[in-house]
């Protein structure tokens, strides 16, 4: 019987594919400049989209892998805010979703939001429209909202103390499809940034 890769090992397998690619030991040959317009083509060096589709044919590969041999896309975050520790599950950025993830993440969506607004208590909020290109501020009402309609949540952070920025991911559908809204509208997510007061969210 052949070995079954863990979802550990799927992720160190294609951190090491994405870096062969980028280091072009990995070509998509068959891959050139669109042909289309040629003025664009003259900025579009076609070893870097053999490099970039190398690397997606491989990943698609192991995302079937994952769907026929119903290997879970799920890792455990762990985060220490204001000397606060949390673990979370969260799917892999180069990893899909199965359905039994998305009900793991459903199922700890509760929890996620309770450590941010235990961390957050006396911050600013601010919606993320555009991608993250805009900010506005956002009031109780607004989270609330976005509360009621999502399925499930992740966390990420950055900057320290007086700097530090809490981010809120509130989604729906697969989240390998909600960012930069690659699935919508069956897939999607909105983030709510939680920064000190008086501050703006970094981007």
């Amino acid at each position: 019987m052949s070995k079954i890769y863990s979802t550990e090992e799927l992720v160190k397998i294609l951190a090491e594919e994405r870096r062969a690619c980028m280091n072009g030991q990995r070509l998509n040959l068959a891959v050139t400049p669109s042909g289309i317009n040629p003025l664009i083509d003259r900025f579009v060096r076609a070893e870097g989209i053999q490099k970039f589709t190398a690397y997606s044919d491989f990943r698609n590969t192991v995302h079937q892998y994952q769907r026929d041999h119903r290997i879970s896309g799920i890792v455990w975050q762990h985060c220490a805010i204001k000397g606060k520790v949390f673990q979370y599950p969260k799917i892999d950025d180069q990893l899909i979703s199965l359905s039994e993830d998305r009900q793991i993440l459903k199922a700890a969506k509760a929890s996620i939001v309770a450590f941010w607004q235990d961390v957050t208590q006396d911050m600013d909020f601010y919606l993320s429209l555009n991608n993250g290109k805009f900010y506005q501020p956002a009031i109780a009402r607004d989270i609330e909202r976005i509360l009621q309609r999502s399925e499930w949540a992740s966390l990420s952070y950055q900057g320290r103390s007086d700097n530090l920025e809490v981010i809120l991911q509130l989604g729906w559908g697969k989240p390998e499809e909600a960012l930069y809204r690659r699935g919508f509208p069956d897939s999607g997510s909105e983030s709510i940034h939680a920064v000190q007061v008086g501050r703006v969210p970094i981007g």
